[in-house]
């Protein structure tokens, strides 16, 4: 038996617990790992409150992304030996001391790189690395607006632009938040408590508008996200926290600028689109990670222990980066 985080049942964060359940066993191609640390993602918070139940197959527990060092190789495993360092993206799981990882999935954590900051890596980097290029083919010279700028996935996102000769802006709720944001690469931020963000777009395209829209927020945002469209232009809708219900729109506006709207979500694909995405991104940004380039950006680091105390931190909105959990 391991320790991992379970829920009594459905609702606030103190129906997280710290139970024994049974230990995995990795199959024919997986690796067990030993976890060192997970990290928090919205998708929690929704399954907590079963909204966002995991895919079929996958573990109860929560937890897409974890860092920790491989204890055991599943049958025909070659590519990793035990005691490798390593993250990887999961389906669920991560909210506990062992997890089961088919061995494609997994990325070699560099050794400038913590548990802390390697578990920080998976679902952002690989969301954006997703958005930015599979969907939204983005080329050198363009100009991204990032909602949630100082997210996990916007400060991931930010980076990512950047390395590809890319522009970014983003929008955040403080001015501290938009400040790391520029520090990441950002050329210019907008508090969205000063309101719409249509005219801070245009000025800062030169009129063109965004070639690409990163959007958490959903239907409070859609009239001006497309408005803030370039020709061409695409929405990418990865979340919808404000809502999803549109009321209008006008479909002449999207074949008159031949926009796209493209809806996405990482943990509902394919396990062999997800080794493909692993390898793409490594190819594009390991050594950026090994050289610290690209840095995983870690707001605060709790006990798993605390899990609930976690939770209510990311509900509250005051993170910048990822909220992460040691395992012990």
């Amino acid at each position: 038996m391991v320790l991992a985080v379970t829920m009594s049942s459905f609702g606030e964060p103190d129906v997280l617990q710290i139970s024994e359940v049974e230990t995995p066993r990795p199959g024919p191609g997986e690796v067990l790992v030993r976890v060192r640390a997970t990290a928090l993602n919205r998708a929690d918070l929704l399954q907590r409150r079963g909204l966002y139940p995991p895919p079929p197959g996958a573990s109860e527990i929560l937890g897409l992304e974890m860092a920790g060092e491989v204890a055991e190789l599943g049958e025909g495993v070659t590519s990793v030996s035990v005691g490798d360092r390593v993250c990887a993206l999961l389906p669920g799981g991560g909210y506990a001391q062992y997890a089961c990882v088919p061995a494609g999935m997994l990325m070699r954590l560099p050794t400038n790189l913590t548990f802390a900051q390697g578990a920080a890596i998976p679902e952002t980097f690989l969301t954006a690395y997703l958005n930015l290029f599979v969907l939204g083919r983005l080329s050198p010279r363009e100009t991204v607006l990032v909602h949630a700028g100082a997210s996990g996935v916007g400060t991931s996102a930010i980076q990512l632009i950047r390395l590809a000769g890319a522009n970014s802006i983003v929008t955040a709720g403080t001015e501290a938040k938009i400040e790391r944001c520029l520090s990441l690469g950002a050329q210019a931020g907008w508090n969205y408590h000063d309101g719409s963000f249509v005219d801070f777009v245009q000025k800062h395209t030169d009129g063109h508008g965004a070639n690409i829209i990163f959007d958490f927020i959903g239907a409070p945002y859609f009239a001006d996200n497309i408005a803030s469209l370039a020709i061409d232009g695409r929405l990418i809708v990865i979340g919808t926290m404000g809502g999803t219900k549109v009321d209008a729109l006008d479909l002449g506006q999207l074949l008159g600028r031949r926009l796209q709207i493209i809806g996405t979500a990482l943990r509902s694909r394919s396990l062999a689109d997800k080794i493909e995405l692993t390898a793409a991104f490594q190819a594009f940004a390991g050594d950026a990670l090994a050289n610290g380039e690209v840095v995983p950006v870690v707001d605060s680091v709790f006990d798993w222990r605390d899990v609930q105390e976690a939770h209510r931190y990311m509900e509250s909105n005051r993170n910048t980066g990822k909220i992460v959990l040691n395992v012990n």
